[in-house]
């Protein structure tokens, strides 16, 4: 019996829903069963959408119309009721000898937060008056006006005292006013007739109040002053597309429009006409309401001549804060028949679109899954070959075999890596072509090829060691180097603090070492911070300093050193700070020459080399960080502040001394070398109880990591250090507010041009 026998029979004698399973995932039986089944979907829901969408539409539609009505009757009534109770706090103010910064205080706190009200305001006889007003910036100015002279301040509150704004002159008497006026007349509270605001051109209404003395004369007049267009949201905000409120009176007044102030209404207290619109819906609705009273909420159906429209309406009155209000006043919502009736239309269309869409969509998705299902077996198997063959390509650079990724940068990366031969351990930094832009490349490879050439002539042992250098057939540019274990300065003061300064004497002493050789040979680092400078230790050697990172190096013959002397300006004004991305070098630690683009020499790296001592003691940076430019303003201008303040413990005066003398602003009052700066830091006098001794430095380093083979370091715990703009990750020191800022170097920026 053949295989193809044996399948079809184990086949025909499955379950037959198994069998029907089976053909359904199949590629034909997907081919045929997932359009038809989008196709059915489509057609039902098409079908039973359309039915009750037509049934709901009319539905839905006076309900959301009904709920505008009912939403502005019911904040307009919220408003107007407002007013009972501060009138009943606004009269306890109405006292003419009250301070008038208490009073003005006070009305401003009762008018905050308080929707639809715009004005709080006491008039006396004598008419003097004092207001809060709610401005259209939505802050609240308070002002007293006077008669005799006119003049009037305008305050604001701020932490609940007075701060004035102006001083105006005026011609304004509150006792000429029309709520003034009536509320003498009545004797009692009353309403004003509503009134368009001269500057807002906002319809409002007035509460007025008279405030009697003793003898029964008037001693103030209160008044409360409501926005009535901003009562409700759904006025600019409808519920409906292309639908619009409308808040009016049974005279044609209009109270509330959207887009009012865009109408450009006459100066003065005119209120706008429904005649001045020229809305057709509008002119519809009046004559309809011309032909019926509408005493409820009430629905119509309109014929302007733009079109059909439905519309809700419903009155709006009744007795607000205590009294009767004096309004006849409606409130309608106006939708375009085509906004209600064209979806439903517009969907049937889309319907019979969408599915004939799917249809299309769903037999082309179901040919290439089953393609795809055919040669995905295959594809899979070429793949995890390829990967395979890949990754031991990718892990063989020369004489080198990558082990571990250390850290990745900006351009590169940094490998632990092993010989092949002498199974000596290494670390490999690298550039990849596809990360270069082109017109760069030339650039950064020479930049990485200078950092490599400038490593190997170098003999200090506290600088970095190269070991070899090149590039492979498929364009990656590296360089070996010994790896190292230990940790920067960076991260030693960001983990474990400030440190001792008979420590820190000894750090610098080291890198003094290796810069008085670079700088012999002529060779300035120009980048000499926390990052750069490397704890390490070495079998039963601790507390080695190594010197990194000297791709933006310069030598002598491109910047020759000249007596600089700097000009003190501000470094906003200089042009220099207009070009801050052609600087090289590090925010918080580069010298005023270095800053300003001026020749620099072996005392700029003093500089700097003062500036990483002032971290090691501090903790922190000389200034503190803010943004770029007032950092390096600070360090051109400012004197440095007093380090024995921000230091605890044993401080030598020594060294005091020498780091005021490495971080003077002019290069002739610095040390003039780094070997004078050496002899200057072993000079100094340690106490025994003081002194960092090989016992505690070795003790130190058992509590900071024990003494075991070297592990492959996990990514972001080594400092990646590319070409062009450096890169720190680190993430204990880079989350810390102490870590220090990034280099400033452009990609672009050609060293050998400055």
């Amino acid at each position: 019996m053949t295989e193809r026998t044996k399948f079809t029979k184990a086949t025909a004698d499955q379950p037959s829903p198994v069998r029907i399973g089976r053909a359904l995932a199949s590629p034909t039986g997907v081919l045929i069963t997932l359009p038809l089944l989008v196709v059915a979907v489509g057609i039902g829901i098409m079908l039973v959408g359309r039915d009750a969408t037509r049934s709901s539409t009319h539905s839905m539609a006076k309900h959301q119309l009904g709920e505008q009505a009912t939403s502005v009757q019911t904040d307009v009534a919220f408003a107007l009721d407002q007013a009972d109770p501060l009138m009943k706090l606004v009269r306890a103010l109405a006292d003419r000898q009250r301070p008038t910064d208490e009073v003005l205080v006070r009305l401003h706190d009762l008018l905050a937060g308080r929707p639809g009200i715009a004005f709080l305001s006491i008039s006396f006889p004598d008419g003097t008056f004092r207001g809060a007003q709610l401005m259209p910036d939505k802050t609240i100015e308070v002002q007293e006006s006077r008669v005799d002279p006119f003049e009037a301040k305008w305050f604001v509150v701020e932490n609940g005292a007075l701060r004035l704004l102006r001083t105006e002159a005026h011609q304004y008497d509150p006792r000429t006013r029309g709520f003034y006026q009536l509320a003498v007349a009545k004797k009692s509270r009353a309403w004003t007739e509503p009134y368009t605001f001269f500057k807002s051109h906002e319809t409002g209404i007035t509460c007025a109040e008279p405030v009697f003395d003793a003898s029964g004369g008037i001693a103030a007049v209160l008044t409360v002053d409501f926005h009535v267009g901003a009562l409700s949201s759904f006025v600019a905000r409808p519920a409906l597309d292309q639908a619009r409120t409308v808040v009016y009176t049974k005279d044609g007044v209009i109270l509330a429009y959207p887009a009012a102030e865009k109408l450009g209404l006459p100066p003065g207290d005119t209120l706008l006409k429904a005649s001045d619109l020229k809305d057709p819906a509008l002119d519809a609705l009046f004559a309809a309401q011309a032909k019926s009273t509408i005493d409820t909420l009430r629905f119509l159906e309109l014929d302007a001549s733009d079109g059909e429209y439905l519309a809700s309406v419903a009155p709006i009155g009744g007795k607000r804060a205590g009294i009767a209000v004096p309004l006849d006043w409606f409130v309608a919502t106006l939708v375009p028949a085509r906004t209600l009736l064209g979806p439903v239309r517009k969907l049937e269309k889309r319907s019979i679109h969408a599915s004939a869409g799917a249809l299309g969509l769903a037999v082309g998705l179901a040919l290439v899954l089953a393609w795809n299902l055919v040669r995905m077996r295959k594809q899979v198997a070429r793949s995890r070959a390829a990967a395979r063959t890949a990754e031991a390509r990718v892990r063989e650079l020369g004489s080198y075999r990558l082990v571990a990724k250390l850290g990745t940068g900006g351009m590169g990366e940094v490998w632990r890596a092993e010989h092949r031969l002498l199974a000596r351990q290494a670390a490999i930094k690298l550039i990849r072509p596809e990360v270069m832009h082109p017109e760069g490349a030339d650039e950064i490879h020479e930049r990485f090829k200078r950092e490599a050439q400038t490593l190997a002539t170098m003999k200090s042992r506290h600088t970095i060691a190269i070991f070899d250098y090149g590039v492979t057939a498929e364009g990656v540019f590296y360089y070996v180097m010994e790896l190292l274990d230990g940790l920067d300065l960076e991260s030693l003061v960001s983990r474990y603090g400030a440190q001792p300064a008979a420590r820190v004497i000894q750090i610098l002493a080291q890198a003094c070492q290796s810069l008085a050789e670079a700088h012999d040979a002529g060779l300035y680092h120009r980048d000499i911070k926390p990052p750069n400078l490397f704890l390490c230790r070495a079998a039963d050697e601790v507390d080695i300093v190594k010197l990194l990172d000297f791709g933006i190096v310069q030598t002598i013959n491109e910047n020759p050193a000249k007596p600089v002397t700097l000009r003190r300006e501000p470094l906003l004004e200089t042009p220099k700070l207009t070009q801050v991305g052609a600087m090289l070098g590090t925010p918080g630690f580069m010298a005023p020459e270095q800053i300003l683009g001026m020749r620099i020499d072996e005392r700029a790296d003093l500089y700097s080399l003062g500036c990483v001592a002032w971290w090691l003691l501090a903790g922190n940076e000389v200034f503190p960080r803010e943004n770029e430019a007032k950092v390096l303003h600070r360090h051109i201008n400012e004197e440095i502040p007093d380090l024995r303040a921000k230091v605890n413990g044993w401080l030598p005066d020594e060294l005091v001394q020498i780091i005021r003398l490495l971080l003077a602003k002019e290069p002739s009052d610095r040390p003039r070398d780094a070997r004078t700066v050496a002899a200057m830091l072993r000079a100094i006098p340690i106490p025994v109880e003081h002194a960092w001794t090989f016992e505690r430095a070795t003790s130190w380093w058992q509590a900071y990591k024990p003494p075991v083979p070297l592990p492959s370091i996990p990514t972001g715990e080594v400092q990646v250090i590319m070409p062009g703009r450096t890169v720190e990750q680190r993430p204990l020191a880079a989350t810390d507010d102490r870590a220090i800022a990034q280099t400033i170097a452009t990609p672009t920026a050609n060293p050998r041009s400055r």
